[in-house]
């Protein structure tokens, strides 16, 4: 070992060992014994000590210990000694990946340890999974995005800008709700047989009515959303999913967004009024007022907050109730009273509840993706206060979604394929929200839950609208031949007509005087 570092001195400098001499290289091809080794590893390190960085690192190079190179570079016919050529490789390659830990250039797959290489994959699968989890951004943060890009005196980004507030997908679907229980509200058959004998709306009202009750639910929606964006730029900076609001990103003053707010809730309520009818407006009135003053000052008190979310949400199908029930108000709807809380408002109130079971799976799959960031900003929701029973909630009001399905058909509002179409969209809720309970959002089954309630509602909701009860008993009775109702076997009578029948048929046994007549 001594003579082959005198050789090394004497042949050239050590940093660069390809210099030895070919004959003094294979001098010491015989095994070391363990001794040797030792000796020789630290002498290595106290030479260390001594020189460089770069001259201890060099003589650990693997070109050291590999085949030998002649003095113009160019590789020889023998290696040199084998066994101890990849020990001492594998050596140099942790004492260069130790130096250059804390430099910018990147460490080889080859050189990296075992123990950080699972490190770093356990981190790259955790965050892809988190990828995978993070829900989408809505529709207000891309309008967000688009006026941003726009010039800042160009009409479309305002256009933009205030079409952002009001949230759109959200009251579009405010709007199928409401539009949806409009259309399900039956008409009586008996009714229906002979439009003279009642004043029903005819078609251009009903189409009138249909309009006034769409633009109006829409314009109010559009004003809690701009509400409940006005009271919370300050916690919507501090989260991903609403950070880009375009209050926050101040392409819409504060003041902008009041009058706003306050222009579409006037607008809204007005066509409610003079369109449906007053319960409907007060309805709609009372929708704005605890969306955005009621809840959404809830979030950062009790996570009872997202129990009057669900109130919320489930309003506006009982809105497109009453308005159709307003329609047929010679049958008895002409109250408040009538309209909200007859017999016949039962299926108003069964469509209100579908919404309102349909928020929590909803939302706490939602919520569970961003479950850090409601906590960061400080809003009392169960995702991050009671995990546990976020994912409980979830699945019980997915399931309580069957008995108010089975109801609307047992009230008559539906017909008998509707059990079939809810029990698909229900079923694959129900499916989804145990696979969030049993895994506590983990493994991908919040997003998959959240998808699923994205679903469910519209099937759920066209499919009442296809299979009305009562909507296909004609195409039914041409389909299979059945015979049509007459309609000569509905006798109208008046009071004198009763009374004729009365003497002309009277009972056995029983003289009737006929009237005299005066004349």
């Amino acid at each position: 070992m001594i003579l082959l570092r005198s050789s090394l001195r004497r042949l050239g400098s050590t940093r660069d060992p390809s210099l030895a001499c070919h004959q003094c290289l294979l001098h010491r091809n015989r095994p070391l014994s363990p001794s040797a080794v030792r000796t020789f590893f630290s002498s290595a390190r106290l030479q260390s000590g001594i020189a460089d960085d770069q001259s201890s690192s060099a003589i650990l190079q693997k070109t050291y210990f590999s085949a030998n190179k002649s003095i113009d570079g160019s590789p020889g016919k023998d290696g040199f000694i084998p066994s101890l050529s990849a020990a001492n490789a594998s050596l140099a390659h942790t004492t260069n990946a130790s130096k250059n830990e804390g430099q910018a250039g990147p460490i080889s797959a080859d050189s990296e340890l075992p123990h950080r290489r699972r490190k770093r994959l356990k981190e790259e699968s955790a965050a892809n999974n988190e990828a995978e989890n993070v829900i989408p951004p809505d529709a207000s943060a891309q309008l967000s995005h688009l006026s941003s890009t726009l010039p800042k005196s160009s009409l479309r980004r305002k256009m933009a800008a205030f079409l952002a507030l009001t949230k759109p997908r959200l009251s579009v679907l405010i709007v199928l709700s409401t539009t949806s229980a409009y259309g399900m509200y039956p008409i009586s058959s008996l009714l229906a047989l002979d439009p003279s004998m009642t004043p029903l709306p005819t078609l251009s009202t009903s189409t009138l009515t249909f309009l006034y009750l769409t633009a109006g639910t829409f314009l109010s929606s559009c004003s809690a959303n701009t509400l409940n964006m006005m009271f919370e730029p300050k916690y919507d900076a501090l989260m991903s999913r609403t950070r880009n609001r375009p209050i926050v990103r101040g392409l819409v003053s504060r003041r902008g967004a009041l009058l706003f707010a306050v222009a579409t809730a006037a607008t809204g309520l007005a066509l409610l009024y003079f369109g449906t009818n007053p319960t409907v407006t007060a309805l709609s009135a009372s929708n704005i007022f605890l969306y955005a003053f009621v809840y959404t000052p809830l979030k950062r008190i009790h996570v009872i907050n997202t129990w009057v979310g669900a109130i919320v949400g489930g309003i506006p199908p009982l809105m497109g109730w009453v308005a159709a029930a307003g329609q047929t108000a010679t049958t008895g709807h002409d109250t408040w009273r009538d309209m909200l809380f007859s017999e016949d408002s039962i299926g108003g109130w069964l469509l209100g509840g579908v919404l309102f079971a349909w928020q929590f799976p909803h939302f706490n799959a939602l919520s569970h993706t961003i479950r850090e960031e409601y906590k960061r900003a400080g809003y009392k929701m169960l995702c991050w206060v009671n995990p546990a029973r976020n994912a409980r909630v979830a699945l019980r009001y997915s399931v309580l979604m069957f008995p108010i399905s089975i109801g609307l058909w047992w009230v008559g509002v539906v017909g008998h394929g509707f059990l079939v179409s809810s029990t698909v969209a229900n079923g694959w809720l129900v499916k989804e929200a145990y696979h969030f309970w049993q895994h506590q959002g983990a493994n991908g089954t919040a997003r998959g839950l959240f998808w699923a309630s994205i679903w469910q509602l519209p099937i759920l909701l066209v499919g009442g609208l296809v299979t009305k009860k009562g909507l296909w008993d004609g195409v039914w009775r041409k389909a299979f031949g059945q015979p049509e109702e007459d309609e000569d076997d509905y006798l109208y009578y008046d009071d004198e007509d009763v009374e004729e029948a009365q003497v002309s048929s009277p009972p056995n046994n029983v003289t009737v005087p006929r009237p005299v007549n005066s004349a």
